[in-house]
């Protein structure tokens, strides 16, 4: 087993935000639609009111179709209503009058590209340009095409929204048109979970406590679950998650991205080079999802959502047990799980620790309802780490129970208020810093991981809203059950 010697960089430590002044031209496509208002747009108005982006910007929004008014307005609108409660004024009128559209299609980009032309003259040769691509992966590769073909890509950086392809062939396909466009030190593919501050601090904990990385392994841990319940249903997302699913929307990103921070050999630096290549090692190892240990299901009522086939078999849920073949983790069962319409919108990654109780506390029990020993790492917003540890109960007898140590990181460094996950991304991407972006040998690998679930899928078993998914995933879990679980 490697040494857990702690990396000597934090995660994009190496680049300082707002030390290059050049102006910025931002292309959005995709730029009417939920993405892009609930995350990109808000994301930008904030990085404008804490001065984190040059003072010479352009946003041009692009798509087949012109949005219902001013897309100022759209602009505007959506930080209002997904942004902060109370906007920076002089941040949103400059926003809003950055922004301009301009219709495209992957067989028409002519009107973009001199749109795009005229941005980065007015602003000055010496422009920086992002393309970012917020767009479902059955169109992508035509508008890389003709990104290619109109000359959007010169002296271009390239943010890819995922899923990246829809399988192991279109991915690959997908890279090889991508890498005839831009080179892959200029590609971004974002996975808006490794820009959360609570998932980079799972590779903090590991590698800067000595004490806590000697006990990161399977003569430690018992199983590790990755939970990330939605309450929410589609919002109106009937056309995507039709075409796409939970499988290929989730699993092929966030929870395997989140698995491979929790699972990885210790990287010599946290650089993207690194740090990529620790990944892609762990993911080789990541043993193929067996359809035999993988749940669908799908929310009763899903088939009654508007836009959704009246037959589908679209899963709106997805549990699997997985195993990761190396003397780190061998046998150690790894628990995913995702869903929408869930009891809990709680995100956790949870280490069981395994049953230590020898000697004299041989035999003793816990008490009723109290499982063993944990170490919880909620991945909320205001994100913390618990450790749950047997103590003796209070009293004359020999009673063991469960306590926890509990770390609030809002608490711990004075309330500072981190960069959200886009906006930090959004920032890495400006400033060429790739560390928490994904590479093309990851998406590959882990599609391959992905190959026989999506060629035999589970038939989707229906699971009543506001409950945690059908009974054969409660089951998967095993006696101990999940973390997030209803009464």
């Amino acid at each position: 087993m490697a040494s857990d010697t702690a990396p000597r960089t934090a995660p994009g430590q190496a680049v300082s935000p707002s030390a290059d002044d050049r102006p910025l031209l931002l292309v959005i496509f995709g730029a009417t639609g939920d993405l892009a208002r609930r995350k990109l747009y808000p994301g930008l108005h904030r990085l404008l009111a804490t001065g984190s982006l040059p003072g010479g910007l352009a946003v041009v929004g692009t798509g087949r179709h012109e949005p219902d008014g001013p897309y100022g307005e759209l602009v505007a609108d959506a930080v209002r209503e997904f942004g902060a409660e109370d906007p920076d004024g002089k941040a949103l009128a400059a926003l809003r009058e950055a922004a301009r559209f301009r219709t495209s299609s992957a067989e028409d980009g002519t009107g973009l590209a001199e749109a795009v032309r005229e941005a980065r003259a007015a602003l000055g040769g010496d422009c920086r340009t992002l393309l970012y691509l917020s767009v479902p992966p059955a169109t992508m590769e035509g508008l890389l095409r003709m990104i290619g073909d109109t000359g959007l890509a010169e002296d271009a950086s390239l943010i890819l929204e995922k899923p990246f392809g829809e399988d192991t062939a279109s991915a690959r396909s997908l890279n090889a048109v991508l890498h005839q466009v831009v080179p892959e030190d200029r590609v971004f593919r974002i996975d808006h979970f490794l820009g959360k501050e609570a998932v980079q601090n799972v590779l903090v904990l590991r590698f800067a406590n000595e004490w806590l990385a000697a006990l990161w392994n399977r003569e430690h841990i018992a199983s590790v679950q990755i939970d990330v319940p939605e309450e929410i249903g589609i919002e109106g997302r009937a056309s995507f998650m039709e075409s796409t699913g939970t499988f290929r929307d989730m699993v092929s990103t966030h929870l395997s991205q989140i698995l491979g921070f929790v699972a990885l050999e210790p990287p010599a630096t946290l650089d993207a080079a690194s740090l990529r290549a620790a990944k892609l090692e762990l993911y080789r190892c990541l043993r193929p999802f067996d359809p035999a240990d993988t749940v669908f299901g799908q929310y009763e009522g899903y088939r009654e959502e508007e836009g959704v086939a009246a037959d589908s078999r679209s899963e709106t849920f997805v549990a699997l047990r997985a195993f990761v073949d190396n003397d780190r983790w061998r046998d150690v069962p790894f628990l995913l799980r995702t869903g929408k319409a869930m009891g809990s919108g709680a995100r956790t990654v949870t280490l069981t620790l395994r049953d230590c109780r020898k000697g004299p506390f041989a035999g003793l029990g816990d008490r009723d309802g109290e499982g063993p020993p944990a170490l919880v790492l909620e991945l909320s917003d205001e994100p913390s780490v618990r450790l749950e540890v047997r103590a003796k109960v209070p009293g004359r007898g020999l009673e063991v129970g469960r306590a926890a140590l509990d770390l609030r990181f809002d608490e711990a460094f004075g309330g500072a208020r981190p960069l959200e996950a886009y906006e930090r991304l959004l920032l890495d991407a400006l400033h060429g810093d790739a560390t928490l972006f994904t590479g093309a040998e990851e998406v590959e690998r882990l599609w391959e991981v992905c190959a026989p679930v999506l060629q035999d899928p589970p038939e989707p078993e229906p699971y009543a809203r506001g409950s945690y998914g059908p009974k054969a995933a409660l089951d998967l879990a095993g006696p101990d059950g999940w973390r997030v679980r209803g009464a």
